[in-house]
């Protein structure tokens, strides 16, 4: 970015970039849209690609806003905005594995081994 280091993200290098993401994510959203629901590492696969369809999204306003303005800060904006994304979709994830878990071992019957 232009403040720390002296150059600016090339406007059409995120753009072109992020188009392709997008493709390619929402391939793999539309595959796992089914399972969003399910145990916890498929609803955590569906929020991840979820989050990286959003992110993509956001790289390509970030490129407008970068070609709009000539400066770097959209793109360390839509970075911020992505990384709370990343953390929530982890907040989330891990609720729903500690919730799986207590479900699991309060059904579980402790068997003693024999001597």
């Amino acid at each position: 970015m232009a403040t720390w280091h002296g150059t600016l993200p090339d406007a059409t290098t995120m753009g072109a970039v992020g188009v392709a993401a997008l493709i390619a994510n929402e391939a793999s959203f539309g595959l796992l849209w089914a399972y969003r629901g399910g145990d916890a590492n498929m609803r955590s696969a569906w929020i991840c690609t979820r989050n990286d369809v959003l992110g993509d999204l956001a790289v390509l306003l970030a490129a407008l806003g970068v070609l709009g303005t000539g400066t770097g800060w959209p793109d360390v904006t839509v970075a911020t905005v992505m990384a709370g994304l990343a953390l929530r979709g982890a907040w989330v994830a891990l609720g729903q594995s500690r919730s799986e878990l207590r479900i699991s071992t309060s059904g579980s019957v402790l068997i003693k081994p024999e001597l």
